[in-house]
């Protein structure tokens, strides 16, 4: 995938400083950057209180004699407080409360962007977001237009995300709605991407460029690959494409939009907004019209089956609208277990290892080990200001866990799990 940086330009002045913007004064400058001053060092005190004053009026129409005799009363203690470290938890339990990272995503403009980033070393990345000032700091949406007239004195931030080790390498540009899945295939050098614009597009690995696209007439909420297959999930129904030979399947019987796939055990799931998991296994000899066959229907959530899980034991885990977790044996195709952990709807579920995370509206993750019952039960409850949209796990160079939360409030925050 292209890289694609972006620096600030200045420009310089040889022998003298730059003036001061008369437009930045006035309120009115558009320009980021800007080759003049965004700043009242140069000018004489007298000027400098009644400017100073005025920029940071809330009523830019009031003139800067009024301003100017108005008293500005400096703040107090606005010195960041210190990160803390939340206490180690119990053994096996998962600690999910040190938060090391926070990577803003767009708003608005930019939610439709597919947003391609790495990071080098995620050691780097302890440091970040020490105060809760920081913490708090938000996209400014002026700059996202280019038209912030405060510069580097703007409260907010002027980046996609703030920390060590992030770097932007592509933003792609095309979808029209908001992006509900990304895939790619093993071996393949192009990403797919499917969105509620109705459209599943793939992108150059190299150039960033859209290659192709495909129209399917009704929103793509759910996207996966397996092998050489891509899976969308659409209303009523399941599309298919193989990338090696060019077929084209659509798999018919989901009632509803669907909204979570997965693979596990050579089936395909899909749990559909009729609260069922439709499963299809790849037949040995398929038939001309379709190599899937459904082979069953697996029924117990009373609301729409949001996500899917497949984990250790040939389980399958499916999170719903209900606020339940059900737990089936993929060899069966039957029920084992319910978990009734959140009081909202369940967002994602993330089997990793012995442990299963769990996400939901209720702004929680869920941390389930095993008992020698044989059930599960929370060992660690994380709880966060916004409710949490997605969970997707990785380790770092040094084969540490990093657990990645997308949440609400349009970012998506990292933290660093225990061993």
């Amino acid at each position: 995938m292209a890289i694609i940086t972006t620096t600030r330009r200045t420009e310089r002045f040889s022998g003298t400083t730059p003036p001061t913007c008369k437009y930045w004064l006035a309120g009115r400058c558009n320009r980021n950057p800007c080759k003049f001053l965004h700043s009242l060092s140069t000018l004489p005190s007298n000027v400098h209180n009644a400017n100073m004053t005025y920029m940071h009026s809330k009523n830019p129409h009031l003139s800067a004699e009024k301003m100017a005799s108005s008293s500005v009363k400096k703040p107090t203690n606005c010195a960041p407080k210190a990160f803390k470290k939340p206490a180690n938890c119990a053994r096996k339990a998962v600690e999910c409360g040190s938060e090391t990272m926070s990577v803003e995503k767009p708003t608005q403009c930019e939610q439709m962007d597919i947003s391609i980033e790495k990071t080098e070393s995620v050691e780097e990345v302890a440091t970040v977001a020490k105060s809760p000032m920081e913490k708090s700091r938000s996209i400014c949406k002026y700059w996202m237009t280019d038209n912030c007239v405060h510069g580097d004195l703007c409260q907010n931030l002027h980046s996609w995300f703030y920390g060590d080790g992030f770097t932007t390498l592509a933003k792609l540009h095309e979808h029209k709605k908001v992006v509900t899945g990304i895939a790619l295939p093993a071996g393949s050098d192009k990403l797919y991407s499917g969105s509620t614009d109705g459209t599943v597009r793939a992108w150059d690995c190299n150039t960033g460029h859209c290659v192709n696209m495909i129209h399917l007439n009704s929103e793509v909420t759910s996207l996966i690959s397996e092998g050489p297959w891509i899976f969308a999930g659409v209303k009523n129904a399941v599309k298919v494409w193989n990338i090696q030979t060019g077929a084209d399947v659509t798999l018919d019987g989901p009632k509803g939009q669907v909204l979570s796939l997965n693979v596990g055990n050579d089936i395909l799931l899909a749990g559909a907004e009729d609260g069922v998991i439709y499963a299809w296994r790849y037949s040995s000899d398929p038939k001309p019209e379709s190599p899937f066959e459904l082979v069953a229907t697996l029924s117990g959530h009373t609301k729409p089956v949001v996500c899917l899980a497949i984990g250790c034991y040939k389980m399958l885990y499916s999170g719903s609208m209900d606020h339940s977790i059900k737990v089936w044996d993929l060899n069966t195709l039957q029920c084992t277990m319910t978990l009734n952990g959140h009081t909202d709807v369940v967002t994602s579920l993330l089997c990793w290892e012995d442990y299963l995370l769990s996400s939901s509206y209720d702004c929680t993750v869920n941390v389930w080990v095993c008992t020698e019952e044989g059930t599960l039960k929370v060992a660690y409850t994380h709880t966060d200001k916004n409710a949490i949209l997605g969970l997707y796990g990785m380790t770092d160079a040094d084969a540490k866990p990093i657990l990645f939360c997308s949440c609400q409030d349009n970012s998506v925050r990292m933290y660093e799990l225990p061993t």
